[in-house]
């Protein structure tokens, strides 16, 4: 699977992040805008797939990560995508492409996650796996 053409991921991200204000509690709005984005890349592809879309984020006065998912093992990946996570100052929202749907669905259980985003991206269900979604 390609990654979708830079326009598409820009446009998606940069329209995330303007309503990640709307997501959040009233009271949490009001004190603390939500800033940072982990963004997660596919399977074939690797994390400098989402250099534009970093580019553009940051210079709006986003903290964006990008994850490099070893790809060794779904494991290994949810745990980049976790340490990742950790490199956040405060909330953050996480965004997957693809398998990164799957990545970011397992780990946005953390408390510092307020937000999934998913950009053509495989949404597992409670209890599906990887493996059992990919074969639909």
């Amino acid at each position: 699977m390609r990654l979708l053409p830079a326009p598409i991921l820009i446009a998606s991200a940069m329209a995330a992040a303007t309503l990640l204000a709307g997501t959040a509690t009233p009271a949490f709005a009001a004190t603390t805008p939500i800033k940072g984005i982990v963004l997660v890349h596919g399977a074939f592809v690797d994390g400098a797939g989402w250099r534009p879309v970093y580019d553009i984020l940051t210079q709006d006065g986003y903290h964006v990560t990008l994850v490099q998912a070893p790809l060794t093992s779904f494991a290994d990946d949810v745990s980049a995508t976790k340490r990742s996570l950790e490199r956040q100052d405060g909330p953050a929202v996480l965004v997957g492409h693809s398998y990164g749907g799957a990545i970011i669905t397992a780990a946005g259980n953390d408390a510092q996650v307020k937000a999934l985003v998913y950009i053509a991206a495989h949404a597992l269900d409670s209890g599906e796996t990887e493996v059992g979604n990919g074969k639909l």
